[in-house]
């Protein structure tokens, strides 16, 4: 009987499998599939993923693998399987998809973590260190927490942002230590809260779906308690002894949806997101598996963590592009979040103001159960929504008088406002007057954007910085001007204006860091005063002295070829507007344009999101467009056009020859509509087809092929399935 090799997943590029002996005086079984193995890989070691245990093939020695890191599988089950079919349907190498689900340490080959957490506390020299540091002190503030007892993480996080540098400084003093706690050692206690009529049913119907698989959707006015809901149904699963995985769109939700989940639920409440350091994201995916954590809230990864007691999966704003992975393995945590229910045979919850017109398609189809919250919730109103038009009207730094006013008004009354624009900077392009020369990305066909105030110009695509010519290099005139505005330049118009006011900006400049957006946030306080944000703010932030919403860029979202751009405008706007007005106080919503008869601006006003969607549904349809086709996006850059040519055309003869009499349909090789990146050359090719089934079959026998082709060497390429962004 031949020998058993091990079938082994690596991190490569490739979708092969790579097979080894086991390590000297070890013998392969099918125990070691779903271990992490550490392998001699040409010059280097990886570590990669036995997926299989198979006879070695007799005609060929085999290397032995350096050290088996698992004595039990690591993934296993449905986690396991998840895996394998999300490579398959992604069409990823299976080791690169493995790699994407594991955390940074668990894919170095690092221990399985401790799932225990961590709490803080003082050593015996700490106890009595506090009048050796500096009064008002970070370290001194954290001595004088830890006096009162030990504490998680967690906990200090919320009560004193900023303290791990001070922890760490003590801990090397030897004035704090950290010891390892179980998890149902420090459980705070549960409150509750009595929902409404819409919100109870809601619960109800959620409830009766325990215990089994059930999409549902959870489609609700901005302000109506969708996270009520959330709550009293994990609650329910909680008291089941499930689990409960609670995904968000961006890591800047998780501090408020914490705060709120942790005051509300009677068990810990992990977090799984990038702003974490690696241990902990190790230590949290540790936790999941052994059982230790019951709630977890996290961000697109933490689709991918074990739920041996799974009860309930809550997808919160689903509409979110943030959901789409869009490099390496281009994955949708939303859809793998729905085939995980389906394997675990639990319920997935996906709730939105603005669903994705896929999710409405398939709850008016019947496959998700349609439940709906038509009024905001503790009896506040919806915001009165007025366009501004403002052709022919003085604008400065893009403002118009109109917004200015509502914006003194507000203040006078002791509200706050939001002043949205989706352009961080100052300005999105440097101009000479004279000549009309713009200042270009040497990289990418695309203008620098100014920023800190004409200081510095950044390519948005590529991250190229510049310093601003002191005069037009063609022309050599004096005559430089920032063109358009971006949200600092509106910053510093409304610090003149409004001087005495509290003004906050909120942008990925301003946020950077841990709990960056909960910073900024709660600078702005309850007082009086300004925001000035990105759709960063878009989403799920509850501010409930903001009375008034003014949007400034309406007009860079109404004319585009993407045929999703009208839905994430309409979703973007409702949004916005949803923020104004969500407590006790009236809210109201300015939207600026030059294009006041839009049919899309049009539509809104008329019958908000749901009017939208009752029209953008048929449109698609007619067009063969998701929800009712399937695509997918092969990409391909170099450094010059000629070879991508050559490869998405010999890809397109492939294509045309798999897809037999099947519907299928082809467009390209085209340019990438930005056609240059990061100084590459970059194009496409589109496949669609109205059939998801047939669209696979063909990509199943086509996509290995593209690997083979000797055209495929001149080039760095990738498949998307269920593309969201076309360019």
């Amino acid at each position: 009987m031949p020998a058993l090799c091990l079938r082994v997943a690596l991190p490569v590029p490739r979708p092969d499998l790579f097979d080894y002996l086991p390590p000297p005086a070890q013998t392969a079984d099918p125990g070691w599939v779903g271990c992490r193995l550490r392998v001699p890989f040409g010059r280097r070691q990886l570590v990669g993923v036995v997926a299989a245990v198979e006879p070695a093939a007799e005609a060929r020695p085999l290397r032995e693998a350096l050290e088996r890191i698992d004595p039990t599988p690591l993934l296993a089950g449905e986690l396991w399987q998840t895996l394998q079919w999300a490579a398959r349907y992604y069409h990823a190498p299976l080791g690169e998809m493995l790699a994407t689900a594991l955390p940074s340490r668990l894919r170095e080959g690092a221990a399985r973590h401790d799932s225990r957490i961590r709490h803080w506390r003082l050593t015996e020299a700490g106890a009595s260190a506090r009048t050796g540091l500096r009064a008002g002190g970070r370290p001194r503030a954290l001595v004088e927490r830890l006096a009162t007892g030990s504490q998680d993480e967690a906990t200090l996080d919320e009560a004193l942002p900023g303290w791990r540098a001070a922890a760490r400084t003590l801990r090397g003093r030897g004035l704090v230590e950290t010891v390892a706690v179980d998890a149902a050692a420090a459980l705070p206690a549960a409150a509750t809260v009595a929902p409404n009529q819409a919100q109870q049913a809601a619960i109800d119907a959620i409830v009766a779906a325990l215990g089994g698989f059930q999409p549902i959707l959870l489609d609700g006015v901005t302000g109506s308690g969708k996270t009520e809901v959330y709550l009293e149904a994990i609650a329910e699963c909680l008291r089941r002894g499930r689990q409960a995985l609670v995904l968000v769109p961006e890591i800047g939700l998780t501090p408020q949806t914490l705060r709120r989940f942790r005051q509300r639920l009677g068990v810990p409440v992990e977090t799984l997101h990038s702003g974490l350091a690696d241990g902990e994201r190790a230590r949290v995916w540790a936790a999941m598996a052994d059982g230790q954590a019951r709630v977890l809230v996290g961000t697109r990864s933490a689709v991918f963590c074990p739920l041996p007691r799974a009860g309930l999966i809550v997808i919160d704003e689903e509409h979110d592009g943030s959901y789409k992975q869009q490099d390496g393995v281009r994955y949708s945590a939303r859809d793998l979040a729905l085939v995980r229910g389906k394997a675990l045979a639990v319920p997935v919850l996906l709730g939105s103001a603005t669903p994705a017109l896929e999710s409405l398609a398939a709850a008016r189809a019947g496959r998700y159960l349609h439940l709906r919250l038509a009024e905001r919730a503790g009896g506040a109103k919806p915001p009165v929504v007025r366009v501004v038009d403002v052709r022919r009207r003085p604008l400065s730094a893009g403002l118009s008088p109109e917004l200015r006013e509502a914006l003194a008004a507000c203040l006078q009354r002791g509200e706050q406002a939001l002043v949205f624009k989706n352009r961080r900077g100052y300005a999105p392009a440097l101009l000479c007057h004279d000549c009309g020369w713009t200042a270009q990305c040497r990289r990418c066909d695309a203008a620098l954007s100014v920023h800190r105030a004409g200081r510095r110009l950044l390519c948005h695509h590529c991250g190229a910085e510049a310093r601003p010519p002191p005069a037009c290099p063609d022309c050599g005139g004096l005559a430089l001007q920032p063109q358009g505005t971006g949200t600092e330049r509106i910053e510093e118009a409304l610090t003149d204006a409004f001087p005495a006011a509290r003004l906050v900006r909120v942008d990925r400049e301003t946020t950077r860091g841990r709990d960056g957006l909960k910073a900024q946030l709660d600078r702005l306080g309850d007082g009086p005063g300004i925001l000035v944000g990105t759709q960063m703010l878009a989403k799920g932030h509850d501010l409930p002295r903001l009375s008034l919403v003014a949007v400034v860029g309406v007009d860079e979202g109404l004319f585009s070829a993407d045929f999703r751009a009208g839905e994430r405008l309409a979703q973007l706007l409702v949004q916005v507007a949803g923020r104004a007005g969500r407590a006790d106080r009236p809210g109201q919503v300015l939207l600026q344009t030059h294009h006041p008869d839009h049919p899309l601006l049009l539509t809104l006003l008329a019958g908000g999101y749901r009017l939208f969607a009752d029209n953008a549904l048929p449109e698609r349809e007619a067009a063969g467009f998701p929800p009712f086709g399937y695509l997918a996006l092969l990409r391909a850059e170099a450094l010059e056009e000629a070879p991508l040519r050559e490869f998405l055309a010999a890809a397109r003869e492939l294509a045309e020859a798999g897809a037999g009499a099947r519907a299928l349909t082809l467009h390209g090789p085209l340019p990438a509509p930005m056609l240059r990146r990061a100084g590459r050359m970059r194009w496409q090719l589109l496949l669609s087809s109205p059939s998801r089934p047939a669209l696979q079959a063909l990509l199943d026998r086509w996509t290995p092929a593209l690997y083979d082709l000797k055209q495929a060497r001149r080039v760095r390429w990738s498949l998307d399935v269920d593309p969201l962004d076309l360019y």
